[in-house]
């Protein structure tokens, strides 16, 4: 009876701290929603008040006046190209490091793994004057190319982690049908490792799509801001319309959103059987 009773309070304290967990979550995004419906005066009556007067022009003056159409699809360029890059480079880097065997390969990962331990603003300056030389600023590949070197490193390690956990035996047997390495890889391995490559999908695109400093640095173009660059300058000199902005970071929050809906059971799965097999 006492360990019963030690396991139904244990039990009530794990969903007690759950719940506690989702309302710190929830509660800023309700009323960022709840400022986002109402007219700019409502929002002097705070943002858990509920609203007289429910409207969904905010939302459309922040799409089209506002212009975040333009940064809703610059941001969606940046990051489709910089997941895909990331994705691709991690793939082939991890099934090599952790399935072929070469001179110095360890030291050649150890060395990869630096990437993860630079912080971008130790190297921004110059970058910032190699962007320049190779004529890059205020275009999107200065970006795109950041990101990408920003979260190979991350992505060689977990891909390297979870193509170690596969079977040997796998490989073996499709070389004795005759099968090419580059076969293996992509039509034996690679699918076994779905899981991961959806969890370092939402990780890279959460990274690429929330990322405000290196827009920052390299964008000044007005008409090439991200989402989180141009959320920075959706406010007048001496005011903030803050139903407007409200409106505004809901747009921007929806594809992640809609995305960890969609995944959230495969990134359970890849960071479960991740941290099995590492």
């Amino acid at each position: 009876m006492a360990t019963s009773g030690r396991r139904a309070v244990s039990r009530i304290l794990t969903y007690l701290v759950l719940i506690a967990a989702a309302l710190v979550t929830l509660v800023p995004l309700g009323a960022v929603f709840l400022t986002a419906i109402r007219p700019q005066v409502g929002v002097l009556l705070g943002p858990f008040s509920l609203p007289d007067e429910i409207s969904l022009q905010n939302f459309y003056r922040a799409w089209v006046t506002g212009r975040f159409s333009e940064y809703f699809t610059n941001s969606m360029i940046i990051t489709v190209s910089s997941v895909a890059i990331v994705l691709t480079i991690s793939s082939f880097a991890g099934y090599s490091f952790a399935k072929i065997r070469f001179p110095f390969r360890d030291l050649f990962f150890y060395v990869t793994l630096i990437g993860m331990m630079v912080p971008f603003q130790a190297i921004m300056i110059p970058l910032y004057f190699l962007m320049d030389d190779l004529r890059l600023l205020d275009t999107f590949w200065s970006v795109i190319l950041t990101l990408s070197a920003a979260g190979i490193a991350f992505g060689i390690f977990m891909m390297r982690s979870f193509f170690r956990g596969l079977p040997n035996e796998l490989i073996e047997s499709a070389r004795m049908d005759g099968a090419a390495d580059l076969t293996i890889f992509a039509r034996i391995m690679l699918p076994l490792t779905s899981p991961a490559l959806v969890a370092l999908l939402i990780f890279q695109t959460m990274w690429s799509w929330n990322n405000f400093i290196i827009p920052l640095v390299f964008i000044h173009d007005r008409s090439m801001r991200p989402i989180p660059l141009a959320l920075m300058h959706f406010q007048s000199q001496y005011e903030t319309n803050y139903a407007l902005l409200a409106a505004a970071v809901l747009i921007g929050l929806s594809p992640l959103l809609v995305m960890y809906i969609l995944l959230q059971r495969k990134v359970v799965t890849g960071l479960t059987m991740g941290a099995i097999k590492g």
